[in-house]
């Protein structure tokens, strides 16, 4: 007796799920298209598609978040958009420019730490994420870390990138808290305050031009060292805020 076919259709998938997912594809594009570049020997193009990932990375979650069409195939995705863009381009343009052929297989296992330890706080974060600061640099900051020290045109030793590619690789599995500006809402920021950030950032490109990414990062880096948490110093009520964590965790 012949078992009767059952006809699935297709699953309709919104489109306000689909924008994220697309916006999170241009921050693969940006990686891959960064990792080709440096290959070719166009190192500031490919560092400055580094930054344009970065844009990507911040805008699909914000759309997420807007549209209300976050799901789990988006956060997978945007995982490994992170991996790409921000632990495997910044690794191979990094060793291009500052660490090719460096006491033989040394420059390239510095470099493929960092990537290694990208990777491990990417897993970290997806598996156990808590409300408030991140814990450990998170990886877009730390492939910009190294990429704008291509943008800013600095001579960097050997010896030094090196140790910077490996130190930055341990901020990212470190503890150490850093600034979340996620889920800030706009009805709880202080608008003094960004105005002030947004003047200091008008104030190091007019000032230090294609190095001040640089600068902006190493604020940010040495931040977390202080456990200074941006997102309570732009809060107008960081009560409110504690509130919203203390919800989260319950």
């Amino acid at each position: 007796m012949k078992k009767k076919m059952i006809r699935r259709s297709p699953r309709v998938i919104p489109f306000r799920k689909i924008i994220p997912n697309m916006i999170t594809s241009g921050n693969i594009l940006s990686g891959i298209l960064s990792m080709i570049l440096t290959l070719q020997g166009h190192y500031h193009p490919a560092a400055w598609l580094i930054m344009a990932a970065v844009f990507f990375d911040a805008m699909d979650g914000k759309m997420a978040r807007s549209l209300g069409g976050s799901t789990e195939f988006g956060v997978e995705l945007d995982s490994l958009a992170d991996a790409v863009s921000f632990g495997a381009a910044p690794a191979l343009l990094f060793y291009a420019v500052f660490l090719w052929g460096w006491l033989g297989i040394v420059g390239a296992l510095s470099a493929a730490f960092f990537g290694l330890c990208g990777a491990l706080r990417l897993a970290r974060f997806n598996v156990y994420h808590a409300p408030g600061p991140f814990q450990g640099l998170p990886i877009p900051a730390g492939g910009l870390f190294l990429a704008s020290l291509v943008m800013g045109g600095l001579s960097v030793p050997p010896v030094l990138a090196a140790v910077l590619a490996v130190a930055t690789g341990l901020l990212m599995v470190s503890s150490i808290p850093y600034g979340n500006l996620k889920r800030l809402r706009s009805g709880n920021v202080n608008r003094l305050k960004l105005a002030f950030l947004f003047a200091l950032t008008v104030a190091l490109i007019v000032t230090l031009q294609g190095q001040a990414p640089l600068a902006a990062l190493c604020i940010y880096i040495f931040s977390g060292f202080f456990r200074f948490d941006w997102r309570k110093w732009l809060a107008i009520d960081p009560a409110e805020l504690e509130e919203e964590e203390a919800e989260a965790e319950a």
